[in-house]
């Protein structure tokens, strides 16, 4: 008997094999056929029409070199048909929209548009044939379904009715009920990323059992029994996904909410475990690209935590005494965390440490604030003052999961840096297996177990000391922020001056948390490059900051806005460097170098950065943003300028440097701040080779993580996260 059980498990595995690597192989072969494909790989210009398949989403252009950094919309569709050299062709292609063009972004799955624009082909990976860039709006939309005006109707109603919450609130209701995160405010998004919150906003399985099992409570309660509870759960499902819109996310949220729902209900894991696997199966022969979803594989871990290791683990603590609703509040979130955990890591290259405690904490807010905010929606389509109503009640449980998040976010040591990698992963698997080993062996020790998780109390809430990080002595900061620059100047206890701000308001703010920095007297923008500037929010979240100060170039203009924007909303001045300007702040002082003019040789925004001159314990640093040959020639030119101690390497340690300049400063320690694989190709090469010429320690964020200088004039010292 067992023996024809494993024959047909290998049989069956042989099969799937089989049938998966021949499904991937025809859609792989889908894309690259036909006239889509053979445009893209030319570049070609194309007209035709387009079937919008998912919901528009606002992406950022990198703002580096001479292109400005502008809004950018990123609208999956199908092209139906594609019109070249005046012939027509029918096709079915899977294409993204790339646009600037914000009347894009208010079209609904299912409108078919006319489009105008050119072809180009679609990065290694990705599920489509092309990637097509338009520069006007759509032409003739179709309208859409009646299911996508009613989903969009509703989903405005929840808006709506929302309105008269906090913006934290207000914000994040949508999220929780919808998956709509459109105005959930950037420094709620960091702090719920940091505490391990960010799945719930999420559409996924759970929404769909807190919705589905609401209806059934309600069922049971008015008399519905027997074979009309599964119709009253189906209906209840089939509503959700309508307003959450009827996307591939949203049915494989349906399909795993099933499964676990299932699960849940018969108490049986091992039935559910084998459904899990046959719905796996059957959502990868539809759609082999979810094998390189990270959402899908989430999705399917969590869904298969909750199945086997949820249940057992609430019934065993229950066993030793443990409440009931406590246990399985505490059972879920941690099972989840611990099977996602691996995949998570190679996401964020980070291990959230406040994760299971935030989620238990969150966890008994979830269901009350999504159902509200469920009946919130159903009602604006009938009365608005009891959806507002609704709304109002659903946002006193939103509000604690906002407190939540923002104080497992604050707490030290909240996250730590993991390897983003295979290898990262594998080894977090591996320590969380023996952590639960361990922890199953404490569990029958009460004494050894209280010394535990006494220990770990301490490690989280009190943070580390001695040789930790940062060094007691630092001076320079240059935080790891991937392309793009954040410097922080240590200004003495927990201030600091922050010299740009990064294109991440999180990974900004993270890097002055684990710098300790809690005070910010200025903050300073060399020019207005997204890469420089779009991070200030993080900087302003929660810090006492007294100035920003900006160039006297103003463009891009409508960077220039977001500063103002946030600087007011902030309460903050804004005031303007100028070229000979000497400040002093705490052990700190500079003398403003550049510019003393527009330069239009280049980049005239990278030209116009503020260089800066600082002088701290003895240590000279040469501040240079991004400046060019042409300015840094009209640098040298004007003079003031020797040896340094501390350069910070111009424009990412591109190619575009003066070979005068580095004979002239001849610094001891260079710093590069450079995202990772970019597609600029920093740092050159012939960069790095003259930087060491000059006996320069060089120091690079792509491969040392976050720099640090510190010491002093005799005995610097350069340390970096990843050494």
């Amino acid at each position: 008997m067992r023996s024809r059980a494993v024959a047909v498990t290998v049989a069956g595995t042989v099969l799937c094999l089989v049938g998966g690597l021949a499904v991937g192989s025809l859609h792989l072969q889908a894309l690259d056929a036909g006239p889509v494909g053979e445009l893209a790989a030319g570049r070609a210009s194309m007209t035709g029409s387009v079937t919008v398949t998912g919901d528009p989403h606002r992406a950022r252009s990198a703002g580096q070199g001479t292109g400005r950094p502008r809004d950018l919309f990123v609208v999956p569709v199908r092209i139906d048909q594609v019109v070249s050299r005046g012939r027509a062709v029918g096709v079915r292609a899977p294409a993204l929209v790339l646009t600037d063009h914000q009347s894009w972004a208010t079209l609904l799955p299912g409108q078919q548009v006319e489009v105008a624009g050119r072809l180009g082909p679609a990065r290694p990976g990705q599920p489509v044939a092309a990637v097509l860039s338009v520069r006007g709006p759509p032409g003739r939309p179709a309208p859409p379904s009646a299911v996508q005006r009613a989903a969009g109707t509703l989903r405005q109603g929840l808006r709506d009715a929302s309105d008269g919450l906090g913006p934290a609130e207000r914000g994040l209701l949508p999220g929780l009920v919808v998956g709509d995160t459109s105005r959930m405010p950037p420094d709620l998004e960091a702090d719920f990323r940091t505490a391990g919150l960010t799945h719930l906003t999420a559409v996924s399985g759970a929404n769909l059992a807190i919705v589905t099992g609401f209806v059934l409570l309600v069922g049971r309660q008015v008399g519905v029994r027997g074979r009309w509870l599964p119709v009253v759960a189906a209906v209840a499902m089939v509503g959700f996904v309508i307003l959450a819109r009827p996307q591939p996310s949203v049915l494989r949220a349906a399909a795993m909410g099933a499964v676990a729902l299932a699960a849940l209900a018969s108490g049986r894991p091992r039935r559910s475990l084998a459904a899990l696997g046959a719905t796996v199966v059957v959502l990868l022969f539809v759609d082999p690209w979810l094998s390189r979803s990270y959402g899908f594989v989430l999705s399917v871990l969590a869904t298969g935590g909750l199945v086997m290791l949820a249940p057992g683990w609430a019934l065993r603590w229950q066993r030793g005494r443990l409440p009931a609703v406590l246990a399985q509040a505490l059972a879920v979130p941690l099972a989840a965390q611990l099977v996602c955990a691996p995949v998570i890591v190679m996401l964020s290259g980070q291990v959230s440490l406040v994760a299971v405690p935030a989620n238990l904490l969150a966890a008994p807010a979830i269901a009350p604030a999504t159902v509200l905010g469920v009946l919130a929606t159903v009602a604006s389509a009938v009365h608005d003052p009891t959806a507002r109503l609704l709304a109002a009640g659903a946002g006193l449980f939103v509000r604690w999961v906002v407190q939540v998040a923002h104080l497992a976010a604050d707490a030290p040591l909240a996250v730590v840096a993991w390897p983003a990698s295979t290898t990262g992963a594998l080894l977090l698997a591996v320590l969380l297996v023996g952590g639960a080993l361990v922890a199953r062996r404490l569990a029958r020790r009460p004494g050894h177990a209280a010394g535990a998780a006494l220990l770990v109390t301490v490690a989280l809430v009190v943070p580390a000391s001695g040789p930790g990080w940062p060094p007691r002595d630092w001076l320079l900061a240059v935080c790891d922020v991937g392309q793009g620059d954040a410097l922080v100047l240590a200004a003495g206890g927990d201030a600091g001056v922050v010299v740009d701000a990064g294109p991440d308001p999180a990974m900004v703010d993270r890097c002055l948390r684990e710098l300790g920095v809690r005070r910010v007297p200025l903050v300073l923008i060399t020019h207005l490059h997204a890469d420089h500037v779009e991070g200030l929010r993080g900087v302003l979240r929660r810090r006492e900051v007294g100035e920003i100060q900006v160039g006297g170039y103003d463009q891009p203009a409508e960077e220039l806005r977001r500063v103002l924007q946030w600087a007011g909303a902030a309460g903050v001045p804004v005031t303007r460097a100028t070229i000979g300007d000497r400040v002093r702040v705490g052990r700190l002082s500079w003398r403003v170098m550049w510019p003393a003019r527009v330069i239009r040789d280049g980049s005239v925004e990278n030209n116009a950065s503020t260089v800066l001159l600082v002088r701290a314990r003895g240590v000279r640093i040469l501040l240079t943003g991004d400046i060019e040959p042409a300015a840094q020639r009209s640098l040298l030119a004007r003079g003031g300028l020797g040896p340094v101690d501390v350069l910070k390497v111009a424009h990412h340690g591109s190619a575009y440097q003066a070979p005068e300049l580095l004979p002239v400063v001849r610094p001891r320690v260079a710093l590069v701040s450079v995202g990772a694989d970019n597609d600029y190709g920093h740092p050159a090469a012939g960069t790095m080779a003259n930087l060491r010429a000059v006996g320069a320690v060089v120091g690079r964020t792509d491969r040392d993580g976050t720099l640090v200088v510190a010491g002093s004039g005799r005995t610097l010292r350069l340390v970096g996260t990843h050494r």
